[in-house]
């Protein structure tokens, strides 16, 4: 499969959230979208990204945007990790990483020199067609919400809506 890119349509996924309901790409035509890949839950960066996204929904909810954080994660991880971080963001899990690879998003990472398979974090926006409007690969936690929510308005004015 070819790299994603901004202007591709974007990958359709349905997967459960942490109280198991599904969430299909596809019902979310007619709005925006932020999806973002992390590695595992209760991690320290990766909770600190939901964390971010969590503290930040109201300000993507008054741009009119969903967000799901995906991870392998069962969707019991993923309701405990809520819970116990206090999440309002979406965590979606894709055990079978069928998301994970259509996005791109399972690599090789390296760490103490050791290479293995595993989640690059990575952030999407899906614009109202379904097309990927904008991709962070490699995401640095740190300011990384605002630079999505910023990327987002920035959209929005660009359409007109």
């Amino acid at each position: 499969m070819s790299e994603l890119t901004a202007g591709m349509p974007a990958p359709d996924f349905c997967l459960p959230d942490a109280d198991e309901e599904m969430v299909c790409l596809a019902d979310l035509r007619g709005a925006y979208a932020v999806v973002y890949f992390y590695p595992k839950d209760n991690t320290s960066g990766c909770t600190l990204e939901a964390r971010s996204f969590s503290d930040a929904m109201d300000a993507f909810a008054r741009e009119g945007a969903a967000v799901f954080g995906i991870s392998p994660d069962p969707v019991m991880s993923h309701r405990r990790f809520s819970a116990k971080h206090n999440l309002s963001v979406r965590l979606l899990s894709d055990p079978d990483r069928r998301a994970i690879e259509a996005y791109g998003a399972w690599v090789t990472k390296k760490m103490y020199g050791r290479e293995y398979m595993g989640v690059e974090r990575s952030t999407f926006i899906i614009d109202p067609e379904g097309k990927v409007a904008a991709i962070w690969r490699k995401v640095k936690v740190k300011g990384h919400v605002a630079a999505v929510l910023a990327k987002l308005e920035d959209l929005k004015a660009g359409s007109g809506a």
